[in-house]
């Protein structure tokens, strides 16, 4: 680990500015008590720490301090007494003398996260270019996630997060990997509210074709329903074509699409970690209220809205009622639920797979496309493309071990 590659302070004190520093590196075996034998050792000295960065890695560890420069005649000592407590422990030793605190970080500031399955040298060698051209300097990268992904995030300082996120989008799609770009801030970490749409993103199913399956006409809802999601149709008029075709079932086979309904992989984990975590969660469909609210219930949901069913004399009618939830009325609820939930709408997260879902990822301040279409990927802020929705944790800075603790409390 060079100087450069230093956790930068927010800003250096007017004391340290211009006074003699010495950057002292450890490199070696991880163990206990490395990081207060150093400083112990530095004590000695009456030196004043500047910066620390510390890193281990399949059990090495790269321990940096810069500390003011020890009284006049006595650093030549200071170098000789560290090197060797290094030895003593077999460790290895380097003390560079300079002048003050590390460089100012850049103006513009972002969070670059790279999701893999797997992760190649070659995409991470194009990820680091791309931020280069565009004039960013990497701050600093560690490591999110091991499984079900690698994710790693990049500290980027020394542009804009907009251009930023535009040149990684087109590289990501070339190398088949998934890139988030947020900007950095104190807001990142607020309270949020995460929003999500249902069929193929919640869910492995789209709803309407489970219905179907018990009214003996699959193939032809299927069919409209894949011409509304590739935007094709007009979302009303594909929802009343299709819920028609469903006139005359009995009213107990809500019971039983509810039991089919099959969670995607990792949805558990999304909203019990993000519910730790003080994050609001909501859901908003194009299916049914008679399995949103089931859902809401299942999962602890804050919000849930959809479209609700007619049900007369135990049977359904064939027609919905109340208020469409459609592509607008996605957004409009995105919203309302942030107003509720006492979030203003550039901290809030909106995931969908849909054409039907684009006006909410573009209303919230991160759209992310989970397994979507080609449109919604074009244009949706980031993409998913593994089939585990507790990614998108990641995106959010929340790093595996954070999730295990949400896991461990839950059982």
């Amino acid at each position: 680990m060079s100087a450069s590659q230093s956790s930068q302070p927010s800003q250096p004190s007017q004391s340290t500015d211009a006074a003699p520093t010495l950057l002292v590196k450890i490199f070696g075996k991880d163990r206990p008590g490395i990081t207060a034998g150093l400083f112990d050792t530095l004590a000695a000295y009456s030196v004043d720490v500047v910066d620390i960065e510390q890193v281990v890695t399949r059990g090495r560890i790269v321990l940096c301090a810069l500390v003011t420069e020890p009284a006049v005649g006595t650093s030549g000592e200071l170098r000789a007494t560290v090197h060797s407590w290094a030895d003593s422990l077999r460790l290895q030793a380097e003390i560079i003398s300079g002048t003050g605190d590390n460089r100012p970080r850049g103006s513009g500031r972002s969070h670059v996260t790279v999701l893999g399955h797997p992760l190649t040298a070659e995409s991470t060698a194009a990820i680091a270019a791309t931020i280069t051209g565009t004039g960013g300097n990497i701050d600093r990268i560690f490591r999110l996630a091991k499984y079900p992904v690698t994710a790693v995030e990049f500290a980027v300082s020394g542009t804009e997060t907009e251009p930023l996120r535009t040149a990684l989008a087109l590289e990501a799609a070339e190398l088949g990997i998934d890139v988030a770009v947020v900007s950095a801030g104190l807001h990142r970490r607020a309270q949020r509210l995460v929003v999500m749409d249902v069929d193929s993103t919640l869910i492995q199913d789209e709803v309407i074709e489970l219905f179907a399956a018990h009214a003996g006409c699959e193939d032809k809802v299927a069919e409209v329903t894949a011409q509304a999601m590739r935007g094709e149709l007009d979302f009303e008029q594909s929802l009343h074509a299709r819920v028609a075709l469903l006139a005359g079932l009995d009213a107990d086979v809500v019971d039983k699409v509810r039991q089919e309904v099959r969670l995607t992989p990792g949805a558990r984990t999304l909203i019990r970690t993000l519910k730790r975590l003080g994050y609001q969660v909501g859901v908003v469909s194009g299916g049914f209220t008679q399995v949103t609210d089931d859902l809401k219930e299942r999962l602890g949901l804050d919000f849930a809205s959809a479209n609700t069913l007619e049900i007369v004399d135990g049977k359904l009618t064939g027609r919905v009622v109340g208020e469409i939830v459609d592509r607008a009325g996605k957004a409009r609820l995105l919203r309302r639920f942030a107003a509720e939930a006492g979030v203003p709408l550039d901290q809030t997260v909106a995931v969908g797979d849909g054409a039907n879902d684009l006006d909410m990822l573009n209303a919230a301040g991160l759209g992310v496309a989970f397994n979507a279409k080609p449109v919604v990927r074009e244009a949706a802020d980031t993409a998913v493309n593994v089939p585990f929705l507790d990614t998108v944790l990641y995106l959010l800075g929340i790093t595996r071990e954070e999730v295990e603790a949400a896991d461990g409390l839950a059982e």
